[in-house]
This record gives C-alpha cells, structure tokens and sequence, in this order.
C-alpha cells in the first residue's frame, strides 16, 4: 500500500470530526485557517464558532469595525492576524466574491502558501499540497530528511514532496487534512504513538532511532527580556487607558498606564507614580514568541485627574470590558480583582 493511500486508510478511523470539514464556504473555511494559525484546535474551535454566530458572512465581517472584531479575539493572541483578517474582508468584498484560484487567494492579507493551499483544497478542491508544522514532521520522519525545514531549501524540498504525495482522488483535501490530522494526533512532536503507527515498518526515522530529531530546524530566533510597569489609574469611576500603537507588540489594543524602566530614570513623574501607588502583582511573566515579558502591576486611586501623556483617555471603568486588551493586562486586571 502507498504512503498516501496507508495515510487516507488511518484517517478513515482517526480523523477528527471539525465543523468547517462540514462545508465548502469559502469564508468558514478561510476564518477557520487564520484562527488555527497560531492555535491549538481545541482553543480555536470556540473563536471559530463565535464569529461564525457574530458575522456569518465575509460582508458582515467587513462591515465590523477594527475595534470589534479585535475584542472578540482577545485572548487568542498574535493580534496581528485578526487585523489582517478583517482586512482580508474587505479586499473580498471589494473583489464581489471569494477569490477561487490558488494565486488570487494568496493575494489577500494574511494569507501565506500553506493558507492558500488549505483554502483552495478544502473550498474549491484544488490539488493543492498543505505544508504546515504537522506535514513537516511527518514527512521528516518517514522519509528521513535532515534537510532543515527553515531554510529555503528545506522548503522547497518539503512542497515538492508532498505535492508528488498528494493523490487526485478520493480527494486532495481528504488527503490535506488527513496529513494534518496524524501529525497532530499519531506523529506528534512529543512521545509519538511509534507502536501503533501504520507506517512502522517504513518510517526510516523509526528503523534509525531518530524520531526525536526529526524534524531539523535551526535556531535563528533570539528571545529577549522586556520589562513593563503598568498603573492602573482610577479616578471616580474612571479609567485611563490608551490604544498601542503600530511597530510594537499588540497594535491596537488598549492598556493601562505604561512606565517602562527608561522612564524611570529619565522621567522624575514616573517614579513619583509609583511611589503613590499600591504594588498589586510583581514580574508577572508573560511569554511571547520572540520576547519574555516581565510586568508589575499597581493601583493608583486619585481624586483628580493627573496629567497624564496625550494618548490617554478616560474612559467609564464599568466600560472597560468594551475594549480589547492583551492577555498580560487581563491577567493584572484579574489582581486588581483578587485584592
């Protein structure tokens, strides 16, 4: 039996029951992929069906403003995709349909070459292969290939096997998604099920005891340390907050009083802040892709407004839950709860 044909076998018992693979909506499909691009299917699944209920259409979507659709992402994180998605929207609207060619997909914002592929396989059936971090593992192991699936070698080797992989019938997204569903559930990055594996007697990473190193990827990725000092400013009911701006993590969304360390010592006002406030939480830790985020957390009650930077604005606390926030400020929000 072939490599393909031993993979559509297992997915026929194994494969996971998710309600995009109930449809061929272009737009269900598409949300579905930008949401699991950085997120577990567990995770994502209920994102998925909140927008779906919220904006059951590509036009609803567009319709949204900016604000909107990023509240209802918070918590999923990597803003970046659903301002991307929400333009995306738009460019669909402006186009009078979804794109349906491999090519004008990849053409919207936010979408690359592994979801471009999944959308014109699983939308329109287009043979197109998906190479994602499942298909890369996999094929690594199987085949035995050390070539590092971050390099442009490595990529362009990876896509021109499994497109030679993928078979024209029963389906090329059955296949797509039958690929993903056994890196994530059989051939998984950690302790993999080897032993009931279909391919235990051709896996050459199994036969050479490699399955661990497989796949190669080299470490280019340098994590740095930030340090944040947020005070929560409450005023008569009142709340200052401020929308982050673009070149800096979470564009867009809002946050509390922001003191960096600098500031401290280049700032005689920052210092004097913290000195009237109450300590809530300290080197709250925060883990991002590229950076550590370390945060302290205060509370300064006041009865008149302070002076406070320009970008600030003062908002109803009983209207904060209104705004998007990043995930580290629910966390010190949840402080300010528990004291």
């Amino acid at each position: 039996m072939s490599f393909s044909s031993t993979l559509l076998t297992w997915y026929q018992e194994h494969g996971r029951d998710l309600p995009w693979r109930q449809t061929h909506d272009p737009y269900a499909i598409w949300l579905s992929e930008i949401i699991l691009q950085q997120t577990q299917v567990k995770q994502g699944w209920d994102y998925w069906e909140r927008f779906m209920r919220r904006w059951p259409t590509v036009e609803a979507l567009a319709a949204a403003t900016e604000d909107e659709v990023l509240r209802e992402w918070q918590g999923l994180g990597y803003y970046s995709r659903a301002r991307n998605l929400h333009f995306a929207a738009r460019q669909i609207v402006a186009m009078g349909r979804f794109p349906d060619t491999i090519n004008a997909i990849r053409q919207l914002k936010g979408v690359g070459e592994y979801t471009a592929a999944a959308i014109a396989s699983f939308a329109f059936g287009i043979p197109a292969a998906v190479v994602d971090g499942n298909v890369y593992r996999v094929l690594a192991r199987h085949f035995g290939i050390d070539t590092p699936i971050n390099t442009t070698e490595g990529k362009k080797l990876f896509a021109t096997l499994a497109q030679e992989l993928l078979p024209l019938t029963p389906s090329p997204s059955q296949y797509n998604q039958a690929i993903m569903d056994f890196g994530a559930l059989q051939c998984t990055p950690q302790s993999p099920n080897c032993i009931a594996c279909p391919f235990i007697e051709t896996c050459q990473a199994f036969r050479e005891g490699k399955v661990s190193e497989l796949p190669v990827k080299l470490k280019t990725l340098k994590v740095t340390e930030r340090h944040l000092i947020y005070i929560y400013v409450r005023c008569k009911g009142y709340v200052a907050i401020r929308r982050r701006s673009a070149g800096d993590i979470w564009q867009g969304l809002w946050e509390p009083l922001l003191i960096e360390n600098e500031q401290l010592t280049a700032e005689k006002w920052a210092s004097q802040v913290i000195v009237n406030s109450q300590l809530l939480a300290k080197q709250v830790k925060h883990v991002l892709t590229h950076r550590v985020l370390y945060a302290d957390f205060y509370l300064w009650e006041v009865e008149t407004r302070p002076q406070l930077p320009d970008d600030y604005i003062w908002i109803k606390e009983s209207e904060l839950d209104d705004y998007a926030k990043p995930r580290l400020i629910e966390k010190l929000l949840t402080s300010l709860l528990d004291s």
